[in-house]
């Protein structure tokens, strides 16, 4: 994701709210119990860290971050009681450690898988658990596809922006940076994107560096529905599906990982 790249509040909870709608049933993974201190990692607009503060507590403490400044500026005035930060997730010192790490359709933007993780260990307390959902290997492949097909017709290269590994490569990674994972799966949803102007919108809030080759990247967009409108629209309904396919996993940092010690 480029560093420049942000995102559009209003937009995202009104014609992408179906990231927050889901992100509810993470949380029974999650699990969140009274007294617990847990980090959500790649916030957004707060919806799901207000959630979280609620269900541990006043002696527990739920706290957001999210690299997005207008993110976390919405979520700061929506929930003002909230603790929210601006902060790359690479980047993240808390002072105390937490006992649980949530993230919800975030981690796949991050460029730097290793220090992610690393920063996750190093933010949790021995036994703290990592709960996670994130874009698998053909994640929202019809788009990509569509987009990489009209760059070739343009004589442009597409590259796409999001890290959607396979279960093995990050099983493999989170082993590596010292978690035992408990829970891993695979699945995909059928996802809808409400109304003529769904895709659109949908390349406008998440497609910045996917359509960042194009000269003119509206127009580019017009020709992606163009190759997509007779398999993922439905006229009648008014609204376009998409694959999207998840990875899902509840890890746990061992006692003898070298992160864990810092704490």
């Amino acid at each position: 994701m480029s560093d420049d790249a942000d995102f559009d509040p209003a937009a995202y909870d009104d014609c992408q709210s179906f990231v927050v709608e889901y992100g509810r049933e993470l949380l029974d993974v999650l699990d969140p119990r009274p007294g617990e201190r847990i980090l959500d990692l790649g916030c957004g607009t707060g919806h799901l860290t207000a959630e979280i503060d609620a269900a541990v507590g006043e002696a527990g403490a739920a706290i957001g971050i999210d690299a997005s400044p207008a993110m976390v500026a919405e979520a700061r005035e929506t929930y003002p009681d909230r603790e929210f930060a601006r902060v790359d997730a690479t980047a993240f010192e808390p002072t105390d450690p937490f006992d649980a790490v949530f993230s919800n359709a975030a981690l796949h933007w991050i460029d730097d898988q290793n220090a992610a993780l690393a920063a996750v260990a190093d933010a949790l307390r021995p036994g703290g658990r990592f709960v996670a959902e994130l874009g698998t290997t053909g994640n929202v492949a019809a788009i990509v596809d569509a987009v990489r097909a009209e760059g070739r017709a343009r004589g442009v290269q597409v590259e796409a922006p999001w890290h959607f590994p396979s279960l093995g490569d990050y099983a493999t990674r989170l082993e590596s940076h010292g978690f035992e994972v408990r829970l891993a799966r695979v699945f995909e949803r059928e996802t809808t994107l409400d109304g003529p102007d769904g895709l659109e919108s949908w390349l406008d809030q998440f497609g910045d560096d996917l359509l960042a080759a194009f000269d003119d990247p509206a127009d580019a967009i017009t020709a992606v529905e163009d190759r997509l409108r007779s398999t993922h629209y439905d006229s009648g309904a008014e609204e376009w599906t998409v694959t999207y396919r998840r990875l899902q996993f509840r890890a746990i940092l061992s006692a003898e990982s070298p992160y864990s010690s810092s704490q």
